[in-house]
């Protein structure tokens, strides 16, 4: 392993918590442009504060001001993103240690949609994340990250060569559509399944059109297939065109070419 560095969403620093792996101090908060340690670690975040109806009526007088930080978020991201030029978004799980073979994986793919002339954007953390702006980043391609406030948060992997910071993660998942030509999903947790089904329901209802979604790891990946193909296609709950939207691989070849094709059409 030669990036001994690895993290997972609340186990990523050292015995001593003021010293992360790398040397720099541990738990980190960022809250848009804010970076917390220590003491001043807040235990909410934006968008907590945002869904949350039991507190008092004040959110009457101060939502009106949220949607001013709404409306500067998307200008934010529009603005860094608006000339990246043709680009592949990766997804899976931030789990994902240095030495398994997705990690290895994502880091080929990266390179490999790199070498095509595509940037890479992934979420930013570690693990699977990491991995894919790291490919990237090796082979000289633009390694984008968008990252989020979390609870427990998560540095920006040092693979970012363009990185945007959001508080609400419906401006992020916008982010993650609008600049990309496609998805590649390796396998993950429940984050990685909310963005391959929001792709999904976006192309089943034609709000994007000739956007590839590739799953990497058919063995990982086939339980769920078997599942559309079966039980919600029987119950008439999708059609079969919806499950002919998932290209599932292991030939890493064959996730490049998604692309190629689809920016040639």
């Amino acid at each position: 392993m030669d990036d001994p560095r690895w993290y997972s969403d609340r186990d990523w620093y050292a015995d001593d918590p003021d010293v992360g792996l790398d040397g720099t101090p541990g738990p980190e908060q960022i809250t848009g442009p804010v970076l917390r340690r220590r003491e001043g670690i807040i235990g909410t975040t934006t968008d907590q504060r945002l869904l949350d109806s039991s507190g008092r009526a004040d959110w009457v007088h101060t939502d009106p001001w949220r949607v001013m930080r709404i409306t500067a978020e998307f200008v934010e991201g529009f603005g860094a993103l608006a000339e990246l030029g043709p680009a592949v978004s990766v997804f899976g799980s931030a789990r994902t240690r240095p030495e398994a073979p997705e990690y290895d994986q994502a880091r080929e793919i990266g390179r490999r949609l790199a070498e095509a002339g595509l940037a890479v954007i992934t979420g930013g953390g570690p693990g699977v994340m990491e991995a894919a702006n790291r490919g990237a980043c090796e082979a000289g391609g633009m390694s984008v990250g968008l990252g989020i406030e979390l609870p427990f948060e998560e540095r920006m992997n040092r693979w970012v060569d363009l990185g945007v910071h959001f508080r609400y993660f419906f401006a992020r998942k916008t982010m993650f559509v609008k600049y990309a030509q496609g998805f590649v999903v390796l396998p993950g947790g429940f984050g990685t399944l909310d963005e391959l089904f929001e792709a999904l329901t976006l192309a089943q209802t034609r709000k994007v059109t000739s956007f590839p979604v590739v799953l990497v790891g058919t063995t990982y990946w086939q339980g769920l297939i078997d599942w559309l193909s079966s039980s919600a296609l029987e119950a008439g709950m999708i059609a079969p065109e919806d499950v002919e939207r998932l290209q599932v691989t292991d030939d890493l070849d064959e996730v490049v070419s998604a692309f190629r094709t689809s920016a040639a059409s």
